[in-house]
């Protein structure tokens, strides 16, 4: 009844407030809830909130909350130990949130809202600024989850390792990097379809081995229930090349696969001082046109994701339309690149390429593609943390970026191209700028209805396509890796962690 997982990555806080990777929005997702979450297919569904009105005229959501959401035990409640939560929780839980003193990384969530209150203890209304369709959507994130304020006013900075939410699991043991445990919590609200109470396990439990080649030999070994990707370290042990497991795993794993909203590109500085050639469209398209995306696909990724060959918007999110984009063209490629060459001057176009090493494979084989092409090629192989500051501050040409949906809506990618969000103030990191579109970008923000808005995405990425600021890879996707024992894990195109469906069967000898 105990599910084991590892974390590979550092977990920095167990405070939702600062939920900003998914090391931290996977373990805050067993302790925490918000007014509203997301099944497996992306839909809104109620959480705290029971059902919501919205006034199109006003801007306004109405919330009508649950009357039997009760927080995790502490003595801190008093004699009961716990209490109900009540609407001036999510009052004072979003006013944390955008609290310059707590600095969390999520008060962005909020920069459309004008104003929030509690009407009464099962109502709580939102007033927006400006219409913002997606905002539903903001709200299902981790960061805005309710937590409770004697137990955070008295922990303080503390609260990160002392969590106390509302969760189908609650806290019970963190020795940092090592291991971490949560208990079920017996007084969830939520039951599955026949009313039995959720959760089914007993507890969750994680550790925190850094090498993924020793996360697989545990898993191999059924000490851990599940890991969840495809590392290069067990890649070819585990998966064919046209990724079917193999035959010594069919009868000990499942494999679970499904749409992930991760676009894998190259992303390009168009406004470089130290390569003019980025400047150019022309050259950019190059690159688009000088290697075959299914390779990657198939000798690199072992069949896992499909090839970058449309916009920037990946499979899986509304607003994905399958427009052309870039595959394979050698002859385009040289075509371009002379008429490159013939307008700029430049006959000896060079490229230099930053990545990590987990994509060093990928990176090798663009460089032997660009190359064939005449452009010369070098990589840099660089930490992920070092190539993160290096593209906020511009230093990097052309660098491996990629880019999850932070919410189910395909603003998320284009807000990445939208000219104010250059970094640092934002996460336009290739300095795209376009007058044409900016204006689109604005315009769909004040759409209320999806099918328009889906109208003016696909014309926003048709734009991306025609200007090249970036290389799209492929379009990644979720896999994981369960026992055979375990049922009700399920997957979802954000492969976020929700364990509270999740059941355990004695291990088969």
């Amino acid at each position: 009844m105990v599910f084991r997982y590892n974390e590979h990555q550092n977990i920095a806080s167990l405070d939702p407030a600062f939920a900003r990777n998914a090391s931290t929005i996977w373990a805050t997702n067993q302790l925490f809830n918000g007014l509203v979450q997301l099944d497996d297919s992306l839909n809104i569904q109620p959480d705290i909130a029971k059902r919501w009105e919205i006034n199109d005229s006003t801007y306004t959501y109405t919330f009508f909350l649950r009357d039997d959401v009760w927080f995790h035990k502490h003595q801190l409640f008093g004699i009961d130990s716990t209490r109900k939560v009540v609407a001036e929780d999510f009052v004072y839980s979003l006013n944390r949130l955008k609290d310059p003193r707590v600095a969390s990384p999520g008060s962005w969530v909020l920069n459309n809202v004008e104003h929030f209150y509690a009407v009464n203890d099962t109502v709580f209304e939102i007033q927006l600024s400006q219409p913002f369709p997606p905002f539903l959507g903001l709200l299902a994130m981790r960061y805005c989850s309710v937590v409770p304020r004697e137990v955070v006013e008295h922990f303080g900075n503390r609260f990160r390792s002392n969590p106390i939410g509302t969760g189908p699991f609650h806290f019970k043991l963190w020795e940092e990097n090592i291991k971490l445990i949560f208990r079920k919590n017996n007084h969830y609200f939520e039951t599955d379809k026949n009313g039995n109470p959720l959760p089914y396990l007993e507890a969750v439990a994680v550790t925190f081995l850094p090498d993924k080649q020793s996360e697989f030999l545990q898993f191999v070994q059924g000490k851990l229930d599940f890991i969840s990707g495809l590392d290069g370290s067990y890649r070819d042990e585990l998966l064919t090349s046209d990724g079917r497991l193999r035959p010594d795993y069919e009868n000990r794993v499942n494999m679970i696969k499904g749409p992930y909203l991760n676009t894998e590109f190259i992303a390009l500085q168009t406004r470089s001082d130290k390569n003019k050639a980025l400047q150019s469209p022309v050259f950019r398209k190059t690159l688009n046109y000088s290697f075959d995306r299914n390779v990657i696909i198939t000798y690199l990724r072992n069949g896992i994701g499909s090839p970058g060959t449309s916009g920037i918007i990946p499979k899986g999110l509304y607003g994905y339309d399958n427009i052309e984009g870039y595959s394979y063209k050698p002859e385009k490629a040289r075509m371009l690149l002379e008429q490159y060459k013939q307008e700029s001057g430049d006959q000896n176009p060079s490229l230099v390429l930053t990545t990590d090493s987990n994509y060093q494979d990928i990176f090798e084989y663009l460089q032997r593609e660009f190359e064939k092409m005449g452009i010369r090629t070098s990589i840099d192989v660089m930490p992920s943390s070092a190539i993160r500051q290096a593209r906020a501050d511009g230093s990097i040409d052309a660098f491996r970026s990629s880019w999850i949906a932070d919410y189910p809506d395909a603003e998320s990618y284009l807000s990445l191209f939208y000219s104010p969000n250059h970094t640092p103030a934002g996460p336009n990191y290739t300095f795209f700028e376009n007058k044409v579109y900016d204006s689109l970008y604005t315009h769909a923000k004040s759409l209320v209805d999806i099918n328009e808005r889906k109208s003016i995405y696909k014309k926003m990425d048709s734009l991306m396509i025609e200007q090249a600021p970036v290389v799209p890879l492929y379009y990644d996707e979720a896999v994981r890796f369960v026992q055979k024992n375990v049922t009700g894990l399920g997957i979802n195109p954000q492969n976020f962690l929700i364990l509270k469906h999740v059941k355990k069967s004695p291990q088969t000898p």
